[in-house]
């Protein structure tokens, strides 16, 4: 297969958050072909019969593969707060390993505690209010394992063709200032994406 010479087209991203600018969208698509998926699946490790939540899911390509690597004994939870979204990935994957469910990672998500394995959020975190990051970090801390892990990925704090706002981003370390879980490591996960892993150390 032949690769497109020239620099990368970005005017489906921007065309994108034009539309949504002030929204709280998780971009789906549109930036699923800039993020580099076999260094996030390598970083995260994941095994059989896990159980995975991947909040924000948007269209679920993330929890699909998922799905693939927890296996028919594992389980992944696909939230998202768009209804339409999670009906049309509830039709796609019906009869799989895959639970789609329309809330709010945020808030009280109804799953049971200390039952989750990995929590996964992209692109989302950053348009959080300082209100939703306590209720964030405090359903992340009721649903995770003892040892669970919470993978974040977020864009660059730096100039990029595309993204936020400068002011909006957040690097490893604010990630790291912000959230009270252990901080592991940080994985490069595209050439304008980062991911930060943390560890619920706390026990049941």
């Amino acid at each position: 297969m032949k690769e497109k010479s020239g620099p990368p087209d970005y005017s489906e991203i921007i065309a994108y958050e034009k539309r949504s600018e002030g929204k709280q969208h998780h971009r789906g698509k549109t930036s699923e072909r800039l993020l580099d998926k076999v260094a996030i699946l390598s970083a995260l490790a994941i095994e059989f019969a896990q159980t995975i939540l991947d909040a924000g899911c948007g269209n679920g390509y993330m929890s699909k593969e998922f799905s693939q690597l927890v296996g028919p004994s594992g389980r992944v939870y696909a939230l998202d707060s768009d209804d339409t979204g999670i009906a049309v990935l509830s039709e796609e994957t019906k009869g799989t390993n895959i639970v789609a469910m329309a809330g709010d990672i945020t808030t009280d998500t109804e799953l049971p505690a200390s039952t989750i394995d990995l929590i996964y959020l992209s692109t989302v975190f950053h348009i959080f209010s300082p209100k939703q990051v306590k209720g964030f970090e405090a359903e992340v801390k009721r649903l995770l394992r003892p040892r669970g892990k919470l993978a974040i990925v977020e864009i660059v704090k730096r100039t990029t063709p595309f993204g936020p706002p400068l002011n909006m981003r957040l690097s490893p370390e604010d990630l790291r200032h912000t959230l009270r879980l252990a901080a592991l490591d940080t994985v490069e996960v595209g050439e304008y994406f980062y991911m930060q892993l943390f560890e619920n150390r706390s026990s049941i």
